[in-house]
């Protein structure tokens, strides 16, 4: 039904929502932090042995545009009706909002679950603002953010950031470790019918159902969106005057080709925005990681970034030939999501055209790939080129790679010679390159000084072989000579 909707909206013009001055209009980003959802008038609460409660996000500050909710029981949608009365306000915020008010909607909602520990409704996933959501898996805190759709992100083009504007959230039953949301998307040049099965857990699962409706052609669409952030690691350090080693949400792409080859593609934050295609037919999976879960490595006490989640796109179906986008946008501030991975279908979308993805998106401490026993990247560094202690008068960059784990770990570091680096640059020149075991561990270290050939990117790729077989996975890098 939902479906035969959003095709029918496709055929008419968008909608554009006007609301009428209140004091939800008046609310300020001081007034909109004091504002919290009772969690005494949670929904589904009433639900014997009930595994999921519903929270509403309060209109007003940067969300003024309603979002209505459903509850769908026996086949039948029910509106969810909203009042000040389910919210609690603190200090000055009650002096601006009247008691029993009817609110024309909310700004989105999240759904708890006893998540960690049965006697407590943790945070499972939330929805609010655009098409944005992001979810937790066991022991995570929030980091980055999907998106039901990008259009034309990163593009010469004015981007589009369509909305989930109404949700229909299925009643869950006794017990149930399963929670089903639809959504309606509108945008200028699109509507869509959208369905998520949301299964908590170690690592949390939401199956998503995206069928997409245009009304006008799309330069580009971006699938299964991805937004995260990173300000900067190892390879970048020199540039932040801060405590801690590393500040990011994620620290780089993950990409299982077909084949079953895997491509890490560690994250930057660029002088200037900076844009990836990684050609792919039908791949296994992409996804932002967060790799590197030691506390010690980060040092924030506070935002404690070992414990973000990453989020991996399984695609369910064949999705053809397109590539995965990464987009890097300069950024000088940890609270700036300055990351977009989405996958661009190879035949752009035209207007009075439908299309269907489905895909599953796994949040939480995903651990690396490592089926086939290939060593997988744990780390890389940057800085000057050349022999440390003296002057670069080469102008390099000198690339540490650290490989861990497979075959390769388990190898002493006398094999040296019997392996093969297997590296290249696309305008740049790679002037030295070493391969060598660190001693008493399972790591191996690759080392690469490169030479820009001018001042276009410098696209970088290295694996190790040997034995006739790949050892481990390949990386890749972009270099951006400021």
């Amino acid at each position: 039904a939902l479906s035969a909707e959003m095709q029918g909206l496709a055929g008419q013009a968008p909608q554009t929502l006007t609301l009428p001055d209140s004091f939800l209009s008046g609310l300020t980003y001081d007034d909109y932090r004091l504002i919290r959802y009772n969690p005494e008038r949670a929904r589904f609460a009433d639900i014997p042995d009930a595994q999921f409660q519903l929270h509403a996000f309060h209109m007003g500050w940067l969300f003024k545009e309603p979002v209505l909710l459903y509850e769908v029981a026996d086949g039948m949608a029910t509106p969810m009706a909203f009042d000040t009365d389910d919210f609690i306000y603190e200090r000055e915020a009650r002096d601006h909002v009247p008691e029993h008010a009817a609110l024309p909607g909310v700004a989105g909602f999240r759904l708890h679950n006893p998540l960690n520990r049965p006697d407590i409704f943790d945070e499972l996933i939330a929805f609010q603002g655009a098409s944005y959501f992001r979810a937790l898996g066991r022991g995570s805190a929030y980091g980055l953010s999907a998106r039901g759709l990008a259009v034309n992100t990163g593009l010469a083009v004015a981007e589009e950031f369509p909305r989930f504007t109404r949700f229909w959230i299925e009643r869950p039953t006794a017990g149930a470790g399963v929670v089903i949301v639809h959504a309606a998307m509108e945008s200028p040049s699109l509507t869509g019918a959208y369905r998520f099965v949301i299964t908590p857990g170690g690592e949390t699962t939401v199956d998503v159902t995206a069928r997409l409706y245009f009304r006008n052609d799309i330069e580009q669409l971006g699938i299964a969106p991805l937004t995260s952030m990173f300000l900067f690691a190892e390879r970048n350090r020199t540039k932040f005057d801060d405590f801690r080693p590393q500040v990011h949400d994620s620290d780089g792409l993950g990409i299982i080709r077909a084949d079953g080859d895997m491509l890490w593609r560690p994250l930057a934050n660029p002088a200037r925005l900076a844009s990836s295609y990684f050609v792919e037919t039908a791949p296994r999976s992409f996804g932002l990681y967060q790799r590197d879960r030691e506390f010690v490595n980060y040092q924030d006490a506070a935002a404690h970034y070992e414990k973000r989640p990453s989020c991996v796109v399984e695609p369910i179906g064949d999705w053809g030939r397109g590539a995965v986008r990464l987009v890097e946008i300069p950024s000088d501030l940890e609270v700036n999501d300055n990351i977009v991975a989405f996958w661009v279908p190879e035949a752009p979308a035209k207007a009075g055209e439908s299309r269907e993805f489905a895909y599953r998106l796994r949040w939480g401490a995903i651990e690396p790939d490592t089926r086939d026993a290939r060593a997988y990247v744990l780390e890389t560094r940057a800085g000057e080129g050349g022999v440390s202690g003296v002057e670069n008068t080469e102008g390099t960059r000198k690339f540490v790679v650290d490989f861990k784990g497979g075959l390769l770990g388990n190898m002493p570091g006398d094999v040296a010679d019997s392996l093969t680096i297997v590296a290249g640059a696309v305008n740049g020149q790679i002037r030295t390159q070493t391969l060598s075991q660190i001693w008493g561990t399972d790591i191996w270290r690759l080392v690469l000084d490169v030479a820009a050939d001018g001042d276009k990117p410098v696209e970088l790729s290295a694996h190790v072989a040997g034995y006739d077989r790949k050892l481990t996975e390949t990386w890749l890098y972009q270099w951006i000579k400021a």
